[in-house]
């Protein structure tokens, strides 16, 4: 009966915390592995990969949702949160933060000496960003900040260096982060308001924030395209930045500054499909051509 209650409780905190959601990240992950390896990495180094890349971001999430559980319970669109709603309390929530940041810490211990000793830098990273919205309009910025660890991370697991490849694949990844959570902000206009959270929507307005998003999305596509100075991408890397140009003006299509309906269309599947078409190019490209 115990072992049905433990189970109980973590498949309603791995559903509040859409692990499913990690394919966002991991997609940048196994693009920077695949460069870093210059071709296929090593099965070993993609399994270890993927294990750290779960923790940290289960990690990440739980912290999210215990400290802003209070902020989940006055926002209509958040209140059926776990936290809020009493399906598990607090205490399950820590076991759950805990356990996961120690198989982060571990699997980055597996990889290499760098990987472990960057792990708690790269956990303080991703656990800062959920207080920056008490604070800072740009609290984008520092979620992208904590989803560039994945590709950086991933070069360090392989080649136990920080390379200037990595950053500028980071930095792609921050822009885009920017892009579509300022997109994903604009439904808590008024909540963030009323509570005094900090956001681009929240400061500037939905019409002028969703430009904003659009000139971030613009600017990852410039970081995309600075990396064919690597001599393994190519033509078909081109391509592949150019559907995601394609796929990105197709989710600023989806919302408007007064039709707000379909943003969780842009937000959850449109980005789906940029990562995975990014990826494809990039891996066809190390490996095949």
């Amino acid at each position: 009966m115990k072992v049905v209650f433990i189970l109980e409780n973590l498949r309603v905190i791995l559903s509040d915390i859409k692990i499913q959601h990690t394919i966002f990240a991991l997609p940048f992950a196994v693009m920077s592995a695949f460069l870093a390896a210059e071709g296929m990495p090593d099965i070993r180094s993609l399994f270890w990969i993927f294990i750290a890349m779960v923790g940290a971001r289960s990690a990440a999430m739980a912290f999210n949702r215990i400290v802003d559980a209070k902020f989940d319970r006055s926002n209509p669109r958040t209140q059926n949160r776990a936290l809020p709603s009493g399906k598990v309390l607090p205490g399950q929530y820590w076991i759950f933060l805990v356990l996961s940041s120690i198989i982060f810490i571990i699997a980055s211990g597996m990889l290499n000496q760098l990987a472990l000793m960057l792990s708690p830098v790269a956990l303080a990273i991703v656990f800062f960003y959920s207080f920056t919205k008490r604070f800072t309009s740009l609290s984008h910025f520092f979620l992208g900040m904590a989803l560039s660890v994945a590709p950086v991370g991933a070069w360090v697991a392989i080649k136990e260096e920080i390379s200037f490849a990595s950053l500028v694949l980071g930095a792609a990844v921050v822009f885009w982060l920017i892009g579509f959570d300022i997109i994903y902000s604009c439904q808590d206009v008024e909540v963030d308001q009323n509570s005094g959270l900090h956001s681009i929507p929240a400061k500037f307005g939905v019409r002028n924030a969703l430009r904003l998003a659009a000139i971030s999305h613009a600017v990852m596509i410039v970081f995309l395209l600075g990396l064919l100075f690597l001599p393994l991408l190519g033509t078909l890397y081109l391509v592949g930045v150019i559907a995601v140009a394609g796929l990105l003006v197709y989710e600023h299509s989806l919302v408007k500054w007064n039709d707000l309906s379909k943003v969780n269309v842009a937000f959850f599947n449109v980005n789906g499909w940029i990562g995975a078409a990014l990826m494809a190019t990039v891996v066809v490209d190390c490996v095949w051509l």
